[in-house]
């Protein structure tokens, strides 16, 4: 089947009371637009149309290349928008999936199962429908005795017998390319709106005689827009029990799922546990058998098994098995730390290489480091990296000691098995198994203290 989608992304979405256009606020870490988007690419889309008008520039470079755009300068209905895409999919042949760049929850199953109705059936057009307790705001699927659809009545132009029902419109079809264009040209705006609705080409098709389709989505969440900042709340609070009870059935204990947020994107390994204000963001993956949290934020993160993660901020990096991490650590990009390394409590790590079983215990900067194996650095430690200008290196050979409150100025090199002593300020290298000391001689001035030193002036 060949499919070309087109997403509706154009208005301004006055209700979000914001200068950033509506598709554009972030559910679950994502743009709305971005979201939808990646789901109908999953279903292996030939062409990919959004539809911009709003901050259509910002829409554009955000979504960078990943589908074509067409501006929609005046903003007069979904109609309207539609007819906008002819001259790019008016030679299309095949289905066009329909879809709003509003509506970030929708599925990959639910759309899988739309293009199935409209293949299976024949249709002209398939609409994607959902049974809703509260129909207010959606337009009503109308049919007829026999049960077929046979139009779409909106919210304002409903009678009370039509705005009963509680089938809606969830603003997504599949469509004949060939039946849909001919249908836009007979749109009126003759409605409450004053605009041309996409969804009058149902009526359109049934009285030429030709078959519109409905598929009923199981949960009617899928189809719900994002019109203002409550609604952008509930996606995301929707998105996260989705993925929530996604992990917890697949073998991951969530102490407290209210508390704990995770990207649809986020793999989370079996046995691991996440505990309350955990938020994994981006591509992370964390492996089995972990404890990740209280309090910790990782994003593009990659962990492995049996590690432990608490009170910590990481993004951009990657941590292998064993690993001991916090409390208070904050972990930067292009850090990786290999199996059974223990980071204590308020250290940053930033671009640096460090080994297996190697220790920062506490309270120490490490940047744009390679740090062999089984060192240990001492409370206080710095490597001092910028000199105003350039970043440079500092390099720590295995099994080195480096004592308390030591500054290892780059570029400079720690050999193996070398010891630093305590307060040292470290400017050439060291060899391997070489003690260094840089540090001022220590002067004693005896009885230098006297009653005259306290006395008030």
């Amino acid at each position: 089947m060949n499919i070309a989608s087109l997403i509706l992304a154009a208005g301004k979405g006055t209700r979000m009371k914001s200068k950033l256009p509506k598709v554009l606020h972030k559910v679950g870490g994502k743009a709305m637009v971005e979201r939808v988007l990646e789901t109908v690419q999953s279903l292996g889309t030939n062409k990919d149309v959004v539809i911009v008008g709003f901050g259509g520039d910002e829409v554009q470079s955000y979504l960078d290349g990943r589908a074509e755009f067409v501006r929609q300068e005046e903003q007069n209905g979904t109609g309207h928008a539609v007819k906008m895409a002819e001259p790019v999919l008016g030679q299309f042949d095949g289905t066009i999936l329909l879809l709003c760049g509003d509506t970030p929850l929708v599925t990959k199953e639910s759309l899988e199962a739309l293009l199935k109705e409209h293949a299976s059936s024949g249709a002209a057009a398939t609409i994607l429908t959902a049974h809703m307790p509260d129909p207010t705001g959606y337009g009503r699927i109308i049919r007829n005795e026999d049960g077929h659809v046979v139009r779409i009545v909106e919210q304002k132009d409903g009678t009370p017998e039509e705005l009963a029902v509680q089938e809606v419109n969830t603003g997504m079809y599949a469509f004949n390319s060939k039946k849909l264009w001919p249908c836009l040209d007979q749109l009126s705006d003759d409605n409450a709106q004053g605009e041309l609705y996409i969804t009058d080409v149902v009526a359109i098709l049934v009285n030429a005689g030709d078959k519109v389709s409905a598929y009923m989505t199981d949960n009617f969440e899928e189809s719900l827009g994002v019109n203002s900042r409550l609604q952008l709340a509930e996606a995301e609070s929707i998105l996260k029990h989705r993925k929530n009870v996604e992990l917890m059935t697949a073998g991951v204990t969530i102490i407290d799922p209210n508390s704990t947020y995770v990207a649809p994107e986020v793999t989370v390994g079996a046995d691991t546990i996440l505990h309350p204000g955990t938020m994994l963001e981006g591509n992370t993956i964390i492996g089995e058998n972990c404890e990740i949290g209280p309090h910790t934020r990782l994003t593009n993160v990659t962990v492995g098994n049996h590690s432990i993660i608490h009170f910590t901020y990481g993004h951009d990096c990657e941590i292998k098995e064993g690993v001991d991490v916090g409390p208070y650590v904050h972990l930067r990009p292009n850090t990786v730390l290999h199996n059974d390394v223990h980071i204590g409590n308020f250290v940053e790590v930033k671009n640096s290489n460090v080994g297996v079983g190697t220790k920062f215990p506490h309270l120490s900067y490490i940047g744009d480091s390679d740090v062999g194996a089984g060192v240990n650095i001492g409370c206080g430690t710095i490597t001092v990296n910028y000199d105003g200008k350039i970043k440079h290196r500092t390099i720590i050979g295995d099994g080195a000691f480096v004592g308390c409150n030591s500054n290892l100025v780059a570029p400079v090199t720690i050999g193996n098995y070398s010891y630093v002593g305590a307060g040292s300020t470290i400017t050439k290298n060291v060899p391997d198994k070489a003690l260094a000391v840089g540090r001022s001689k220590q002067i004693v001035k005896e009885n230098w203290v006297t009653e005259d030193t306290f006395k008030k002036k």
